[in-house]
Formats: C-alpha cells, structure tokens, sequence
C-alpha cells in the first residue's frame, strides 16, 4: 500500500483544486487557521521539504515564513497539481519508505513515518479544501484505514509540535474517515 498511497492521495488532491475558483480562496476551511489561499500556500511551501525526504535528502523549507501569495493572478492549480504529482513521482519509489529521511530539518526519521504522515497531509488537506469549497469527497476505504494507522503513530508528536488540535470525540463506531479527522483536530460534521 505504501508506495501506492501518496498517488492516491495527490489524485484526490488534484481532482479538488481544479474545481476551486478564485472566489473561494478566501473561504475558511476546517484547518482553523488557514482559509483556502493560505492552505493551498501552505502545501506548496512545504512540498519541496516532503519531497526531498523521499529521496532522502533535508530540504529545509524557504527561510520565508509561509507566503500569502494572491493566487488569483497566477496558475496556482497547476502549481499544486505539479507538486502533487512530484510528491507521488518521488514517494511512488519502493525505496523513499526504507529506512530513514529527514523532513526538512537535521532530525532523522523512519521513512515509512514521514510517508504515512505525507499521506495524511494530502488527504486531510484534501477534505479542508473540499469541505471549504462544497466538493464532494471520495477515498477508497483501504486509503482511508492506511490513513489512520499511520497518523495513530504520529498524532501524539503531531500535537506536541503544533501540527494538530485536540482529537475531537467521536464514537469508536465511527467512520475511518471521521476517526482521521477527529484525530487532527477536525470536527467531521463541520461545515463552512
């Protein structure tokens, strides 16, 4: 599943841009502090970090904190489809999950890690654009579960470096998808 999942997840990823118009980039998403120009700069900031640790090499992000680029004016689409699409390209390889990376910093880390947690950054980011933008959402349930075992790994270190919220209570009869969300921080009923 591994080497598979983050092209499912950047498909997904680029199905729901495309739609995006640019008066939607000032909507709000679920992520609390990003509306959907910001989210869309935040994935694009950190894109080249995520990619370099597939290939192993610590690609520190720009020294610019994230940008709030008008994106109105530029091909912003098919900026994030490029990205997405290096992202799969560079962890489609067998060899990004074995061992250890870096993911943009001099800390070393299990790659299978940092590749869940790639995982999880596009589907996640995923549903806030699609929530925020009135797109219709579908994973295939074994993206979803692959999901939630690899952020179960992370979410606690997650949370301790701000990457998260509190996990948001649901049933443990809910939804994989929900149990994703909630574990970010995300209330899965949200709605804009």
């Amino acid at each position: 599943m591994s080497d598979q999942s983050v092209a499912r997840a950047a498909a997904s990823l680029i199905e729901i841009v495309r739609d995006i118009e640019p008066d939607q980039l000032g909507a709000r998403t679920p992520c609390a502090e990003y509306d959907v120009r910001k989210l869309i700069n935040h994935l694009l900031f950190w894109g080249p970090s995520l990619e370099g640790a597939a290939r192993k090499e610590a690609v520190p992000p720009p020294a610019a904190a994230e940008t709030d680029a008008d994106l109105t004016g530029g091909d912003w689409r098919a900026a994030v489809e490029a990205h997405a699409e290096r992202l799969a390209a560079a962890w489609g390889r067998p060899e990004a999950w074995q061992g250890v990376t870096h993911m943009g910093g001099p800390t070393e880390l299990p790659a299978s890690l940092v590749g869940g947690m790639v995982v999880g950054e596009l589907l996640v980011h995923s549903w806030d654009l699609a929530q925020a933008t009135g797109r219709p959402t579908t994973w295939d349930d074994g993206l979803v579960a692959y999901t939630l075992e690899e952020l179960a790994k992370s979410v606690e270190q997650g949370r301790k470096m701000g990457v998260y919220g509190p996990e948001v209570p649901v049933p443990a009869s809910a939804p994989p998808l929900d149990r994703v969300l909630a574990l970010t921080g995300r209330d899965p009923a949200w709605t804009g």
